[in-house]
């Protein structure tokens, strides 16, 4: 124990070094003062996939509709708690739509922080995503935009939380609680058969994400041309992130299409 501990002093002694001084709101949070958690819990997610896979491959499929219709209605109900409080916790201190800090709200900016908590739990949550595609052997579903944007998003949304808590972070999670809303409501329903003819949004899935990171990326953006002290490396390499997503949706949109598939989106 005392090797791992003096590991997990030497991981977050090089991140402060790399990021500067944590937000000192979040510390103490669940999760959040050690990388080690979020770290080993990627690499678990990673092994199950793997190791999943192969444990699978000789046996038959799981049809796990009643744990889908819970799970799905969980995330959905979450998603729809996640996007009212930052629309009302933003609104509450009075957030500036081009371009916030991170210190100007008080309690609002606490309060957007614990919200976005929650985003980041939810990253967590999500691996199940993928565990459910391995049980139920719909390998084809767990592509390497899959994998990378489920991995990606939570090791992002620590750094995330315990460096630039509030402020401009609100607004991706703002408008990825909207699309998650219209995606889980959908991969619910559509576990029951007699539900697909009036799932209409489905094709439409896809096209909202590719939107949802445009928008994010413009906003984002903004702030570089007309700062506000929200930290402009943060900017710089969120814009990067989401153009690599862009790509990766824009590819996925295209395959679609050309198989039939109509684009439904990448869950």
């Amino acid at each position: 124990m005392e090797h791992l501990k003096a590991f997990d002093d030497e991981v977050n002694a090089f991140l402060d070094n790399m990021f500067g001084p944590r937000d000192a709101r979040v510390r103490g949070w669940l999760m959040l003062d050690s990388y080690l958690p979020t770290f080993c819990l990627t690499v678990v997610y990673l092994l199950s996939i793997w190791l999943g896979t192969k444990y699978m491959k000789d046996r038959p499929a799981l049809s796990l509709r009643g744990v889908l219709t819970l799970y799905n209605l969980g995330i959905t109900l979450l998603s729809a708690y996640m996007l009212a409080e930052l629309i009302l916790s933003s609104w509450e201190g009075g957030y500036n739509l081009q371009c916030q800090n991170l210190d100007s709200a008080g309690e609002a900016d606490i309060r957007v922080a614990k919200v976005l908590w929650w985003y980041y739990f939810s990253k967590l949550v999500e691996f199940l995503d993928t565990i459910f595609f391995v049980l139920r052997k719909k390998t084809s579903q767990i592509t390497f935009l899959h994998v990378y944007h489920h991995a990606s998003m939570f090791n992002i949304w620590w750094c995330v939380l315990n460096w630039i808590p509030c402020g401009q972070s609100f607004f991706g999670p703002t408008l990825n609680s909207f699309i998650h809303i219209l995606m889980y409501s959908y991969y619910g329903l559509s576990v029951f058969p007699s539900m697909h003819k009036y799932l209409w949004w489905k094709k439409y899935l896809t096209q909202a994400q590719l939107v949802q990171f445009l928008l994010t990326i413009t906003h984002t953006l903004s702030a570089v041309v007309r700062p506000c002290g929200f930290p402009f490396g943060c900017l710089i390499f969120q814009s990067s992130y989401m153009l690599t997503l862009v790509i990766l949706f824009l590819n996925f949109y295209v395959q679609a299409l050309q198989t039939g598939g109509k684009g439904k989106g990448e869950q």
